[in-house]
């Protein structure tokens, strides 16, 4: 296995897979927490070797399987299958795979042929298991790999058949990166004497991802994400949707914008993501568009970016999506892309997920076009030598062309394909800036401190408890009719009958002077300004049974309302739309007609409907008509 990862390029191992592979955990349980992009999969190959190997080298024909590695989704099941097979590679291991979306035929005479190690996803093996494809007998280690994201799903009942179908003397390890109660519950039914392992590397979050929150006017969300991927312009990106409809949308978009995009998301066949990410694999796109299905474990080769067009639900999220980015070193930029409705909870988000983000705004076109200038001269082909097999050309070319035409062509090659940057809406950051507080991030407060009011004047409002006064309307109407704003009024201290306000010493005349001479607010509300500040000392009050006083905190009626019973009747005879002549007289009322006043019965034209018919069908023979049948008698 040393031989394998050097051949893989390994020139030093990550502290998890350190610490997996020491010697003291070779036959214990180990409950292991690590972050994403940690060398988890390595980690639990080397931990799953001397268990399965013991002292040899290579392994004998295979049979039954020896060890089961457990995903919680197909494309995870598939990428650790793919890891498995290059450090076993040596040993002679047979893989078998074991996932939803695969043909389960082939994968029943995979496992008939036999297969050392077993990768699969919790609800197809235990398909397998039920139907007698699957034999557990001879496991002697079971590795469940992002275990809190299988419990998230919904696994937890298939994963305790397969533990329960396992034998009782296996070794269990568990992978997560995080371990709630629901995984330490898991892990104290079904592991021995677990170690835990948590190294100082997995403690602190993402230490090679730069998160930034940009902050967007909600209509310019997709022209932001269009920009940011043109500004970074990433070897490859993951573009993050909350749904299916989203992805289908941003593809269609980016399509047309000239990016090389494929989609990833749950309807997909499993051929189909396949295909998708070996695309992102081998550089025949390089943007990819996904739903959360991508959150786990998918590790694409140079991933430099992340953008986030929803917001993540919950921090977990938050963290998996921007661990695509920023693996085994590598640095990487997760991209938050903020509305202005949503920078609360995007602040909150942060806060609860203990990371730091800088908040701006999207590049401008100005700041990308820019940039493009900048990787043009720093591009390697215009320092490289020039070649024998070249010199032809070049000569021709500058033989019928100037400096600057030549520099015009190669920018114009260089900018071909690339889409061209959105003009933005000017968003400012100080609308609600957020200011640090340790590792928090608090909204600045907007409220102007009571402490630097300045000099004050008091006023005595004519409304007090028993009228039931609330500075929650009495604000408002104080500022809609002194015109006046709630920045310009102090305390507010009320009273039984009355309300002492505090206003601003430099409002006052103008509030004082919108009032009139009458000094009336509205519905009778009486405003007296107060020589000094009054006696502000509260005097109880206690409202008495049945005590009726006038009420001010419910809208005022309209001065055309009228009591239920008041309303004028309409008239009885009215002409209609439908009258043919405007001159025509209304057709009174039959109970308004001249003698007979009973309603007179509607005429009917010819004979009752089947008179005939029916006194043919009950004659006689001889043409007399039948009795009636008589009543049959009534035995209850």
């Amino acid at each position: 296995m040393a031989k394998a990862l050097e051949k893989r390029g390994y020139t030093t191992l990550t502290p998890v897979q350190i610490t997996v592979s020491d010697p003291k955990l070779s036959d214990a349980d180990a409950l292991v927490s690590a972050q994403t992009g940690s060398g988890k999969t390595v980690a639990f190959g080397l931990a799953l070797a001397p268990t399965l190997l013991g002292g040899a080298e290579r392994f004998e024909r295979a049979a039954s399987p020896l060890a089961l590695v457990i995903a919680p989704t197909r494309e995870l099941a598939m990428q650790v299958n793919r890891e498995l097979d290059w450090l076993y590679e040596m040993t002679g291991a047979v893989m078998a795979s074991c996932v939803g979306g695969m043909d389960m035929r082939t994968e029943r005479r995979v496992l008939e042929r036999g297969a050392h190690i077993i990768v699969g996803t919790p609800g197809r093996l235990r398909d397998h298991i039920t139907r007698g494809n699957l034999d557990l007998s001879a496991i002697r280690a079971v590795v469940l790999d992002e275990a809190d994201e299988m419990l998230d799903l919904g696994f937890r009942e298939d994963l305790e058949f397969i533990l329960e179908a396992a034998p009782e003397d296996r070794r269990t390890l568990m992978f997560s990166a995080t371990v709630p109660k629901e995984i330490a519950a898991l892990a104290k039914n079904y592991q021995r004497n677990a170690m835990r392992i948590s190294t100082a590397a997995e403690r602190e979050q993402h230490v090679d991802i730069d998160y930034r929150a940009l902050l967007v006017a909600p209509s310019d969300r997709e022209n932001a994400i269009i920009n940011v991927l043109r500004f970074y312009d990433a070897q490859n990106a993951i573009v993050f949707c909350s749904t299916r409809a989203a992805v289908n949308h941003l593809t269609a978009r980016f399509n047309n914008r000239g990016f090389s995009v494929v989609a990833l998301s749950g309807e997909l066949s499993q051929n189909e993501r396949t295909h998708a990410l070996q695309a992102m694999r081998d550089g025949r796109a390089r943007v990819c568009i996904a739903t959360d299905v991508a959150a786990r474990g998918i590790d694409l080769p140079n991933l430099e970016l992340v953008i986030h067009a929803d917001l993540p639900t919950n921090p977990d999220t938050l963290l998996h999506r921007s661990g695509r980015t920023g693996r085994a070193g590598r640095k990487g930029v997760s991209a938050l892309i903020v509305p202005l409705s949503a920078r609360r909870k995007a602040e909150r988000l942060l806060q609860i997920a203990n990371l730091k983000a800088n908040w701006a705004t999207p590049p401008s076109a100005e700041d990308i076009l820019r940039r493009d200038d900048e990787r043009l001269l720093a591009d390697p082909t215009l320092t490289d030598k020039i070649g024998e097999d070249e010199i032809e050309t070049i000569d021709a070319l500058v033989a019928r062309y100037d400096a600057k035409q030549l520099a015009a062509a190669v920018a114009r090659f260089f900018k071909a394909g690339r889409s061209a940057p959105e003009d933005l809406i000017e968003v400012s950051l100080e609308q609600r800036k957020p200011r640090e507080r340790g590792n928090d991030f608090i909204p600045a407060e907007t409220k102007r401190p009571r402490d630097g009011f300045g000099s004050s004047v008091w006023i005595s409002v004519s409304v007090g408890r028993k009228q039931r006064a609330e500075p929650r309307w009495l604000i408002p109407m104080l500022c809609r009719n002194g015109n006046i704003t709630k920045n310009e009024i102090g305390a507010i201290k009320m009273q039984p009958e009355e309300t002492f306000v505090e206003l601003s010493a430099a409002a006052a005349d103008g509030f004082l002077g919108h009032l009139g001479p009458t000094s009336m607010l509205e519905r009778g509300i009486r405003v007296t300004k107060l020589d000094g500040q009054p006696d502000l000392t509260p005097q109880p009050y206690e409202r008495m049974p049945g005590e009726k006083n006038p009420r001010y905190d419910k809208p005022e009626r309209r001065p055309d309302w009228k009591p239920k019973g008041e309303f004028d009747k309409k008239p009885r005879f009215e002409k209609r739309d439908g009258d043919k002549s405007a001159g025509a007289a209304a057709k009174p009322h039959w109970k308004d007609r001249d003698g007979d006043s009973k309603k007179p019965a509607k005429p009917f034209a010819g004979a009752k409907p089947f008179k005939g018919k029916r006194d043919e069908k009950f004659a006689k023979p001889d043409g007399a008509p039948r009795k009636p049948k008589a009543k049959k008698p009534d035995y209850s």
